[in-house]
Order: structure tokens, then sequence, then C-alpha cells
């Protein structure tokens, strides 16, 4: 009998001016949404704000203050949730400079956390992807897909399909299948229409391009392609999401 998974618990908190010292028995990630806050972890200070994220180890004493408006997502991370090599060197920085690609994760977080309730399934593959996205190339293996992914996400528009993916790795349609499922565990298509529904939740919450124009510049064939899309996703429509955005700003 398979042991299930433990759950992510992950949420947006604020701070205020008074002191919140804690400690628990799981590591956890501080990502800052907006405003700003101070942080001690076993005695080590710095400013969190929308470049410098946190990671406090299983144990540490910490404490955060803040005199202004500040959400932050907390997300925590019991035991077998990070690789090894992760969690030591996050511990070892305790806190890390967030890199424009982070801080696109973490708004796209902020924007599923807001809405309620995330699948478990979902913070899952979260997960590896922030790691990533904090750490870069310090703890990642050689993936087949390097040069792949970088280039699908610079360029959403494209008309990708999974031969063109496949000729773009050096491989088989069947290999391509294989490695996403190894490394990503998901097909080439379910990452693909990933990739364009965060970039077009983005582009919906940090600009006021017409939502035709979204739809373009992240793939779709039209307005109402992106519509039908969201909607299977997310349950929303692209309006909802720009209103919901612009609510929380």
């Amino acid at each position: 009998m398979t042991t299930p998974l433990p759950a992510i618990p992950i949420a947006i908190r604020s701070y205020g001016a008074d002191s919140t010292v804690d400690r628990h028995d799981f590591a956890q990630l501080v990502l800052p949404l907006s405003g700003e806050l101070a942080m001690d972890i076993a005695g080590r200070e710095a400013r969190l704000d929308r470049h410098v994220a946190a990671f406090v180890e299983t144990g540490a004493r910490h404490d955060q203050i803040s005199a202004v408006a500040n959400r932050s997502i907390i997300v925590d991370l019991h035991a077998g949730a990070l690789e090894d090599c992760a969690g030591e060197r996050l511990a070892r920085l305790r806190y890390v400079a967030l890199s424009p690609d982070a801080i696109s994760l973490v708004d796209y977080m902020g924007v599923q956390v807001a809405r309620g309730p995330v699948p478990a399934h979902r913070l899952r593959l979260w997960t590896p992807l922030l790691v990533d996205a904090l750490l870069g190339d310090a703890c990642r293996p050689v993936s087949r897909l390097a040069r792949l992914l970088p280039a699908v996400e610079a360029q959403p528009a494209r008309n990708w399909t999974v031969d063109s993916m496949a000729d773009h790795v050096g491989v088989s349609a069947s290999r391509l299948h294989a490695l996403f499922q190894q490394e990503l565990g998901q097909t080439p298509r379910t990452w693909l229409a990933a990739v364009r529904m965060g970039r077009a939740e983005h582009l919906l919450a940090h600009t006021a391009w017409p939502i035709a124009q979204i739809a373009a510049a992240c793939g779709y064939a039209d307005q109402s392609a992106l519509t039908r899309a969201m909607r299977r996703a997310t349950g929303t429509t692209p309006g909802q999401t720009r209103r919901q955005a612009r609510a929380r700003a």
C-alpha cells in the first residue's frame, strides 16, 4: 500500500507591529506579495519585500514584525517536501533574492491562493518549480528538457505541438512524453497548457492589454479560446480574473 504524500499547507498572511516569535517542527517559506516586513531567523536579520524571500529551517526560532501593510504567501514544508540539496542550501542562505521568474511565480501562486483552496496535486507541482526559481542551477540535475522549457516559456504564442517540441529536444514524440512524465510528472500538452494559462493570468493581473491581445500573446486562437480554457482550468473568465487582481492591488 502506497503511503500518501502529506498535504502542503499554504496561506496568505499579514504581520503587524507586535512581535510574533515562533518555532515549529516543519520548515517554512515566506514569499512576500506586497509591502515589507523585518524578519529574524535564528539571530540573522533581514528585511523582506517583493525581491527577498525567507526560508525558516525546521525548529529555527523566528520573529517577524512590520509597521506597514503587507501580505506574504506562507508555505509549510514537512519532512520530505524538499530534496536534501535544496533544503540544505536554503537553510544556509535563509534569505533568498527573488529573480524576475521567481517573482512571477509567486504572483501566480498568490492569485490562485487568494481564490480559495488549491488542489493538493497542484501544490506538489508548485514546490519543485518554486525551489528551482529560488535556487536556479544550484541543485538542478542536468535535464534533457533544459533547452525546451525556457524556449516555450519565452514564446508561448508559438504553434507548439508535441512533434515540434520533440524536434527541439532532438527526441521522438514518445520519448518526449516519457521525459515529461519522468521529470515533471505530466504530459507535454498539460505542461504547455499550464504555461500558457499562467502567462495569461499574469498579463491580466499586471497589464492593461486587451483580452484579445493577451490571448494571442499566450498562444490561444482568439479571446473565446482563452475564455474556454480559463473556465476549464480555474472556473473563472479572463474578465473576472482581471477584476479580482485589481481588487487586491
